[in-house]
C-alpha cells in the first residue's frame, strides 16, 4: 500500500511537471531559443550605444556575439572571430548611455564576422612637419 502511494504521488507530480513545462507559450520558448542560439555564437547581432544626453551614437559593434551584464554596470560582449578565436570586450554603462542589439542573422556569410566602430566628433591632434 505504501509502494503504491508513492508511485501514485510520483506519477502525479510528473503530471504537473509536464503541464508546467508545456503551459509557456510559442514566444516564451522562441526567446529562450534565441538566446541559447546567441550564447553558442550561431547568431549575429549588432549592439549600438547611445548618448542618450546627446542622441549621438557613440559604438556600434556587430558580429556572432554573446551578451551578459556584470555586477561592474559593464556589458560584457564576447565575440566569435574564428574557429576556436574569441574576443571580448566591455561596454561600460552608466546613466547617460543605452544600447539596442539587433539580431542581424543571415546578412553576411562569413561566420566570423566582426567590426567595432567608435562614433566621436573629436579629431586627434596631428602635428605637421614640413
Amino acid at each position: 500500500m505504501k509502494n503504491r502511494i508513492i508511485c501514485v504521488f510520483t506519477c502525479l507530480m510528473m503530471l504537473v511537471g509536464c503541464v508546467v513545462l508545456c503551459s509557456c507559450s510559442e514566444a516564451d520558448k522562441v526567446n529562450r531559443n534565441i538566446s541559447k542560439q546567441a550564447n553558442y555564437f550561431e547568431a549575429e547581432r549588432r549592439i549600438t550605444v547611445y548618448n542618450a544626453r546627446t542622441d549621438n551614437v557613440i559604438l556600434e559593434m556587430e558580429g556572432a556575439m554573446s551578451i551578459s551584464n556584470n555586477e561592474n554596470n559593464e556589458l560584457v560582449c564576447t565575440v566569435k572571430t574564428g574557429p576556436n578565436e574569441y574576443k571580448k570586450n566591455y561596454i561600460y554603462l552608466n546613466e547617460y548611455t543605452m544600447y539596442v542589439v539587433e539580431d542581424i542573422t543571415g546578412t553576411h556569410t562569413d561566420p566570423y564576422h566582426y567590426k567595432l566602430y567608435f562614433h566621436t566628433d573629436i579629431l586627434p591632434d596631428v602635428e605637421v612637419r614640413s
